[in-house]
């Protein structure tokens, strides 16, 4: 046996197993896997079919445990069944950035990682993951929490993606950038089956190729597969390929209000109404639970974007909610009651990209939810967004060089 004591940091050599030929993802299997409670502390026990690079930290607000491994499969774990213990509130797994995976265990408490151990067998490849927490008081817990440095985790945008900048006027191609809402360990809504993420970025890949189509049109997505994507990330990838335009999908579930038909969110400090700040405590509250550490967030730096984006992006970006909304009419969308708002959504905050969110509807209504999962409505969308996007980009440019004259 191969045996490896981690602490944070990423391992690497857990990869190798002598002669062992690995083919495919890792996955979980045996009937030993479980997350169970010991003496003062939680306990983690997991069999992969081989090997695979991983780490382990701890976070707070609240206290949760995550785990990374070079991509595996889940399929076919059930965090419910997984999740034996009284002192794990909440078990979620999934993919995390591209080529890696993720698991988040909420805590009841103040946990502290005091071991973490893989195993690899020489003779099949099987790894064998055990992690011990043991309860410390809070103080103690705080001290040791944090995501680790390393290098080899983060994950940037491929140079090749990065296109110069190019001011908007009307000529040449409109640079796009779309985001489909959630992702990986992030489902988003869901409702009979159907997850928001799978759904939008379904929609996604269709609003990416009729815009192509048009030929008037470069386009970016913030993500191509089932992967996580945190907001910070979609917004740094709007910057890094200099887009002029962002759309972020969604199509949440609220009880409240009955929410229902499409609605067109701009940036604000503040939510229009109760609903809207509702759906932020939803969206922001992703990275926190997919394992992000928010600990440097610094909303200071988040109001000065705000402030900046009002000088010259928010009157633009009015302008587009307005022919969005219009051509939404147009193509005879069941829209909200109320269906241009504002809010603070993260993924708004950019000071130089005129940003939209855009819900196609709420999951959580019936009507709604067979419109998002009906092909026929789902190109019609698209379509009112294609067009809403063309007649934009010829508003824009034209107000542009009026105000060059």
């Amino acid at each position: 046996m191969i045996r490896i004591i981690l602490a944070g940091i990423l391992c690497i050599s857990a990869m190798s197993a002598n002669a062992q030929d690995f083919s495919g993802l890792a996955r979980i299997e045996g009937n030993d896997n479980a997350i169970t409670d010991i003496r003062r502390g939680v306990q983690l026990n997991l069999t992969l079919t081989q090997g695979v690079p991983w780490r382990v930290f701890t976070l707070d607000n609240p206290e949760r445990l995550v785990v990374d491994f070079r991509e595996i499969d889940w399929q076919g774990v059930d965090p419910a069944e997984l999740d034996q213990s009284d002192r794990v509130t909440s078990l979620r797994v999934g993919g995390f950035r591209p080529g890696w995976s993720r698991m988040v265990a909420d805590l009841s408490g103040p946990y502290a990682l005091e071991t973490a151990v893989l195993e690899v067998n020489d003779l099949d490849g099987r790894a064998m993951l055990e992690v011990i927490l043991k309860e410390v008081s809070p103080a103690a817990f705080a001290t040791k929490i944090g995501s680790p440095n390393t290098p080899e985790w983060e994950h940037v945008v491929d140079p090749a993606q990065t296109i110069s900048t190019q001011t908007q006027n009307g000529e040449g191609l409109l640079r796009v950038v779309i985001d489909p809402g959630h992702g990986g360990i992030d489902p988003g809504a869901e409702k009979n089956g159907a997850l928001e993420k799978d759904l939008m970025l379904a929609f996604a890949r269709d609003l990416k190729e009729a815009l192509l189509r048009s030929g008037e049109f470069e386009v970016i997505l913030t993500r191509e597969d089932d992967s996580f994507v945190s907001l910070e990330r979609r917004v740094a990838i709007a910057h890094q390929v200099a887009a002029e335009v962002f759309i972020s999908l969604h199509a949440d579930a609220l009880s409240e209000g009955q929410a229902r038909g499409a609605t067109v969110y701009t940036l604000s400090k503040s939510a229009s109404d109760k609903a809207s700040a509702k759906l932020v405590e939803r969206h922001d509250r992703a990275d926190m639970l997919a394992g992000i550490d928010l600990s440097e967030t610094d909303d200071v730096v988040a109001d000065i974007l705000m402030d900046l984006a009002r000088l010259e992006t928010i009157p633009r970006t009015r302008s587009l909610a307005h022919i969005l909304h219009q051509e939404l009419k147009n193509h005879s969308i069941p829209l909200h009651p109320r269906p241009v708002r504002e809010a603070g959504f993260s993924v708004l905050k950019s000071s130089d990209i005129p940003s939209l969110l855009l819900e196609l509807g709420f999951l959580s209504n019936q009507r709604d939810f067979e419109n998002i999962t009906n092909p026929e409505w789902q190109a019609n969308m698209v379509d009112a967004v294609r067009d809403a996007l063309i007649k934009w980009r010829a508003a824009d440019a034209a107000a542009t060089n009026l105000l060059r004259q």
